[in-house]
């Protein structure tokens, strides 16, 4: 038996041994993972050990120490060697240099400030004369752009201000269609940012504030823009069936005569779609990943945005991008890279999407335990898009890579994470 399989076997015993210790079913473990108890069942014989995201909500649920699933190093004992604390020093002070060459995410200031402009407030007086919908219309393109060339920093800077301006206009007794449609335009992006940084909670009011404009609005692309970043923190927050439901939910209200659909609509229904793939993957859920995956294709056959100034980015690239997303989530890593690899080659012009591809493939690669492999589709993610991989997803990933490389073969890999700030 080789030592991969045994690794995977061992750790299906700590979960098994966890899971008997509190007396629960494989049922209960995986309702509360948002799982089939299948997958449970499959981690306890060692099956689909290697995705340490899913390891790392078992250790959570379970309770199992991080460094018993090999996610993180067994803690050391207490030392009082003063050249073992200096080295510690050094290497804390090397880190904070290093941290300075990669371009920051959006400042605590500016985080507050996007935070503040969605909390409730009194209606603000409108302005009357000052912006028309064509400025307004600029300025949340201008915000999309930023997004999807992932400079997160400009964006969280921008944002506040926005929404504060398209809600005094939107207060206005007789609003326009388009204002209130780019209100909702901005809470979503708004949304999405906050999932980036890792602000789940704050993301759910961006989403409330996304969902209500639309409602308002009746704009149908404007709904199924809000709904799949509904769908999204859903996902987020492992309630994946919900998510799933969701995107179904409203694709059979909007999905229907697509030859005859303009660009804007069939890339927002299909933007939800691929959320719903992600939602459907993340809860290996197999048939609805494909079925949603389907469809989605279906609609790219007419349409291809696959600009970073396109108002969504949805292009037959996407879809296959979000395929391998989907075969990586689902465990899947030869087939997540057979199809990433001509994608590899293809031109992506929007950063966001091209890091996510090699951000995916390091993913599939350290499920193979190729973390030589892992730590070089990082680093080319990081040329597409620095912000992007100071994110707090990435860096967890980087951490488990090197966590998993007990024995240093790569001490590249540990460089690069003090440089992300990821603790050793």
């Amino acid at each position: 038996m080789t030592d991969a399989q045994e690794q995977a076997r061992r750790l299906g015993r700590v979960i098994r041994r966890a899971r008997l210790r509190q007396k629960r079913s494989q049922a209960q473990v995986a309702a509360a993972l948002g799982y089939h108890q299948a997958k449970v069942s499959r981690l306890e014989n060692g099956r689909g050990t290697e995705d340490t995201r899913v390891l790392r909500d078992v250790a959570k649920v379970l309770g199992i120490p991080l460094h018993e699933l090999g996610l993180a190093a067994p803690p050391a004992p207490h030392t009082a060697d003063t050249e073992t604390e200096d080295m510690h020093r050094r290497t804390f002070l090397a880190a904070s240099i290093a941290s300075l060459a990669v371009p920051p995410m959006p400042s605590p200031v500016a985080h507050e400030d996007l935070i503040h402009a969605l909390l409730p407030a009194q209606p603000p007086a409108p302005i009357a004369g000052e912006m028309t919908a064509t400025e307004l219309s600029d300025r949340v393109a201008a915000v999309r752009r930023l997004f999807s060339m992932c400079d997160y920093a400009e964006l969280g800077r921008v944002l506040p201000p926005l929404i504060g301006d398209l809600r005094r206009v939107a207060a206005d007794s007789s609003p326009t269609t388009t204002v209130i449609s780019l209100l909702a335009t901005a809470y979503q992006t708004s949304a999405s940012l906050l999932l980036k940084l890792g602000d789940v909670g704050h993301a759910w009011m961006a989403v409330g504030r996304a969902m209500a404009e639309a409602e308002r609005c009746g704009d149908p692309v404007v709904l199924a823009s809000s709904v799949r970043v509904h769908a999204h923190v859903l996902a987020r927050e492992r309630h994946t069936a919900h998510a799933v439901t969701l995107v179904r939910h409203t694709a059979e209200q909007l999905a229907s005569f697509y030859d005859r659909r303009p660009p804007r609509y069939l890339a927002a229904l299909g933007l939800m779609l691929l959320r719903g793939v992600t939602a459907a993957s993340t809860a290996g859920d197999r048939a609805a990943t494909q079925d949603l995956l389907t469809e989605a294709k279906d609609i790219a056959r007419y349409v291809a945005l696959d600009r970073p100034d396109a108002w969504a980015n949805f292009s037959p690239t996407n879809v296959e991008l979000h395929a391998v997303s989907a075969s990586v989530a689902l465990g899947d890593s030869g087939l997540a890279l057979e199809t990433a690899r001509p994608l590899m080659r293809r031109p992506i012009p929007v950063p966001e999407r091209r890091a996510a591809l090699w951000v995916d493939a390091a993913r599939a690669y350290g499920q193979q335990g190729r973390l030589a492999d892992g730590y070089r589709a990082l680093r080319i993610a990081e040329s597409c898009a620095a912000q992007d991989i100071r994110r707090p997803a990435v860096r967890e990933l980087v951490a488990d890579m090197a966590a998993r490389d007990r024995r240093r073969a790569v001490p590249e890999l540990h460089h690069f994470g003090r440089q992300l700030g990821v603790p050793a």
